[in-house]
């Protein structure tokens, strides 16, 4: 049952059968019926001590003490499925598992552990089952249990693994998989079954989801354009949600009010778990700055291109149709990446597991592993510690933030500051950081630990092959810092765009043959050939591996487009998927039609026409379609990898490489091109990654339809009063040097993209000056073949966990970021997602879940005192501590370079003047 609390059953309901040695017949689980209208379970001693250790209900400690159901508590949730467990027949039993072993097969994220046991549990099928007896012989279990090799005897805290009652157990596992989830972090954070008149979508959710949602647009589009940003997070705010709706619970009066025929309560009694989760996901969906806001910023300051027709309702047109194209995606999606049960989006688990700590109560007496702290304590226990302890880093001792004491020893040697360096170098520092911030850059509570490990070890390939650039000199990098994502002339110096520009912010050829085209360090060059090679190597690696399910997602795309405007029909709209049990639960409620959705499509991409048919973008109409077009093929395979996996990258490097061939010499076509291209799977994505987040907490699908409407809307609006007033009343906005450091490096990034590869052009850059990087199309369509065959034919304890297009991934967490952002994150990944997971996971369960946003949290709240208290109006903290880490190179002191570009031939290396391409 979903709620606020769970309910607690006495025990005295239900009787155990005590018998030590009960004959195969008699535990086979038939149920009885009692007047208390609960089931009664044939149970022995020992199977029901199994039974309530796989529930998560005792730990392995307590297993083996003769506890009985009367020595513990039961919610309702443990209930319903000890009563699935007990009805099953066992050739039902034996199908599911037999199914399961196909369908997680190669499955990363399905224990191997658990997959070897269900192995051993079909292995050894009584022959009597395989004929479709159900009357087992006596005696023949115990002869196949001598069998050590089949039955291993020890697993480390999880006795569940080694089979000692064949009979329940197939029956338990199977009942895991038919009516839970095969995967213990999905049991971890969702119930296996669901109360549908739980109030969901009441008047309370939207006030308060969308007061939230109002604060947290003001305060994250405001300071988006600071260095560095302040940042209301989810996990900020679901802390802030509860207290609100508990005072509402509390202090509103109970009344019905009617609105247009229909009533409406005020105050529906307690405040769920279901309003939270919905109302975190109205804030969600929202919580990060619209794109477009880039554009628009760049298009109307003076200090950029400064155009005097970006009105009110160009902007309008803009935005909402950047935001809400990826809203109508969502549809095409949910038979690929919303109904799968493998489809884990292991990014919002947090999400999902904080809620639950925060709303719903424990019993003390569930001990795991020696832990009796109750999941709500333990938010607040580590937050607390998190809150504190994030001041050392942040400001009493801001060298633990980045680590960098290797060049301490000698912070003016310029090897080693490119090798071991946190903020000029590629960061190989062992111990690199004591700071949350930069220890979860990559993740590591959240994400497996094999797509980690795979993109770590990406990270390392990536820090060899920059090295071998930088200290070959290829195309002249040594004149450039070797980890920077600026552009940088001739002379190595940074790139001044405008000295190409002329008085009108518009590319001026003749300015451009004395300066020169702009150049890229070692980590740029190799980042840029790893994202051109990843595109074509994502799409068809993932074909060549995954071709049923893929050929499958475009089939289902292609009918949800089909069917989007035909009359409802009473049919199944979950399809194969019909029979997953959070799909069964999900079956209650109305879903949303599709035709809403191909509203939302058709509405958006004409507002995206009108943008560029009547305003000076000198964007043409099949521009507006080719985006549309490449984010739908590559829609499938990036949010099919994510959904698995937790990496994502965007299309925005592609884009602008094809736009800027495609349209030469025009930085305004990139720029609006670029907020389509990037921006439609994105959104997509984080609307799909919502209606996950709803489909595991038994959300109506029509309550986060609307949610997620009203939250946009009211975000797109927020946002763009926001940068319209900041353009009129703050002085000197995105300069370097402004005064509350708006600086904008969003915006700034931004205009040099346009100038870069619009108005400058990917001709000139990589025809030009460095033509070897279009060859990384064909080198990754290339390494398709390899990897599949590996994939295929090597060593299965590898090719399991071998995950190439993550492992490419790990070539992009350079320039301007570096390995030692990694590092730490892979020490506790191990510990966390594999060693603790593998050997105490009913503690990873409880509590893995609840550390990663009670950590996240504290650092939140922290950071947002520590600017207003000490940042906002600096009180610098001055000793060595705070000084040491600024100290020679990595510090931004000296030179930056290992070549003096003086001894360069003429003063300037590169190309020569006038062979500029």
């Amino acid at each position: 049952m979903a709620g606020p609390e769970p309910e607690y059953i006495e025990l005295s309901n239900y009787s155990s059968v005590p018998v030590a040695e009960s004959s195969a017949s008699e535990s086979k689980g038939t149920s009885e019926s009692k007047g208390d209208g609960y089931s009664r379970w044939n149970f022995s001693t020992l199977q029901t001590q199994l039974v309530l250790l796989r529930l998560a209900i005792i730990s392995d400690e307590e297993f083996g003490t003769m506890l009985t159901l009367d020595d513990v508590r039961l919610t309702r949730d443990s209930v319903y499925m000890m009563d699935r467990i007990a009805e099953m027949p066992i050739p039902e039993a034996i199908s599911i598992i037999r199914n399961a072993l196909v369908d997680h097969n190669g499955d990363v994220n399905f224990l191997h552990e658990d997959y070897r046991l269900l192995e051993r549990l079909v292995a050894v099928i009584p022959s009597d089952y395989e004929e479709g007896n159900e009357n087992k012989q006596t005696g023949e279990f115990d002869e196949m249990q001598k069998d050590s090799s089949t039955f291993p005897e020890n697993f480390k805290n999880k006795v569940y693994l080694s089979v000692i009652d064949w009979d329940v157990q197939i029956r338990l596992e199977a009942a895991l998989i038919h009516y839970h989830s095969p995967y213990p972090e999905i049991r971890a954070i969702t119930d296996p079954c669901d109360d549908p008149s739980i109030p969901v979508e009441t008047l309370r959710v939207y006030v308060i989801g969308l007061f939230w949602t109002l604060i947290g647009s003001i305060i994250n589009n405001f300071f988006v354009h600071r260095m560095p940003s302040i940042y209301l997070s989810s996990h900020t705010v679901q802390i802030l949600l509860m207290p609100t709706g508990k005072l509402w619970e509390k202090y509103v009066p109970h009344k019905r009010i009617r609105f247009m025929g229909h009533f409406i309560e005020l105050n529906p009694g307690p405040w769920t778990y279901k309003e939270m989760m919905l109302s975190t996901i109205i804030f969600s969906c929202s919580a990060g700055t619209p794109y477009s806001v880039y554009n628009i910023f760049v298009l109307k300051l003076e200090r950029f291109y400064g155009l005097k027709w970006v009105s009110w309702l160009y902007q309008v047109l803009l935005a909402f149709s950047t935001q809400f194209l990826g809203f109508g995606f969502a549809l095409l999606m949910k038979k690929v990446c919303v109904y799968p049960n493998k489809a884990l989006w292991p990014t919002i688990l947090p999400t999902i597991a904080l809620n639950r700590a925060l709303m719903k109560e424990e019993s003390m007496d569930n001990v795991v592993h020696g832990w009796r702290i109750s999941q709500f304590s333990f938010f607040f226990v580590v937050m607390s510690m998190s809150f504190v302890y994030n001041w050392i880093p942040s400001y009493f001792f801001t060298a633990l933030s980045q680590f960098n004491w290797p060049t301490w020893f000698s912070p003016n040697s310029i090897h080693l500051v490119n090798v071991t360096g946190s903020t000029a170098g590629l960061g190989l520092n062992p111990l690199p950081t004591f700071d949350w911030n930069i220890l979860d850059s990559g993740g590591c509570l959240t994400i497996p630990f094999y797509t980690y490990a795979n993109r770590y070890i990406g990270s390392i390939l990536a820090f060899f092959i920059i090295i071998i650039v930088y200290y070959t000199n290829n195309k002249w990098t040594g004149y450039i810092p070797i980890n920077s994502n600026r552009l940088f002339n001739n002379k190595g110096e940074l790139y001044k765009i405008h000295d190409i520009l002329n008085d009108d912010n518009v590319f001026d050829d003749a300015k451009y043959r004395q300066v020169g085209p702009p150049y890229f360090s070692a980590a740029n060059l190799v980042l840029y050939g790893a994202y051109f090679c990843l595109y074509p190597f994502a799409i068809l690696y993932h074909f060549a591996t995954e071709w049923d399910s893929m050929k499958s997602s475009f089939v289902n795309v292609w009918i949800s487009m089909r069917d989007s405007f035909k009359p409802e029909k009473n049919t199944n709209i979950y399809g194969r998927y019909a029979d997953d049990p959070h799909c069964k639960m999900m079956s209650k409620y109305k879903d949303v039609p599709d035709w809403w959705f191909m509203v939302i499509l058709i509405t958006s991409t004409v507002f995206a026409l009108l943008s560029v048919i009547f305003y000076p973008t000198e964007t043409p109409v099949w521009g507006i379609f080719f985006t549309i077009l490449i984010n739908l093929i590559f829609l499938i395979p990036l949010t099919s990898i994510a959904s698995v996996t937790g990496f994502s990258f965007g299309l925005n490097v592609l884009v602008e490489l094809i736009v800027g061939y495609a349209i030469p010499n025009s930085g305004l076509a990139l720029i609006t091109l670029k907020s389509f291209g990037y921006n439609i799977d994105s959104q997509a994505s984080n609307y799909i990654t919502d209606q996950k987040l709803a489909h595991y907490s038994k959300v109506p699908p029509r309550a986060i339809f609307r949610g997620q409407l009203a939250s946009t809307f009211l975000s797109v609006i927020v946002a763009l009063l926001i940068a319209n007033w900041q353009m009129d009343n703050v002085a000197d906005i995105c300069d370097r040097h402004q005064k509350d450091k708006l600086s904008c490096p969003g915006a700034n990034t931004y205009f040099y993209s346009s100038i870069q590869y619009g108005a400058i052009g990917p001709a000139k850059v990589f025809s030009g000056v460095y033509p070897v990087l279009k060859w990384c199309f064909l080198l990754g369509a290339l390494l398709v073949l390899p990897c599949v065959w590996f994939k295929n034919n090597g060593p299965k304890k590898l090719t399991r966990y071998f995950q190439p297009t993550v492992i490419i991934g790990g070539f992009l967490d350079y320039a301007p970021y570096n390995i030692s952002y990694f590092t730490g994150g892979l020490y506790v990944s191990y510990v966390f997602m594999y060693h603790i997971k593998k050997n105490y996971l009913l503690w990873w369960e409880k509590y893995n879940y609840i550390l990663t946003s009670a950590l996240s949290a504290g650092v939140a709240f922290s950071a947002l005192v520590i600017f207003f208290t000490v940042q906002f109006h600096p009180h610098p903290l001055e000793w060595w501590g705070n000084s040491v880490g600024e100290m020679g190179i990595d510090g931004g002191h000296g030179r930056q370079q290992w070549l003096d570009v003086q001894s360069a031939p003429e003063g300037y290396f590169g190309l020569r003047k006038g062979h500029f391409p």
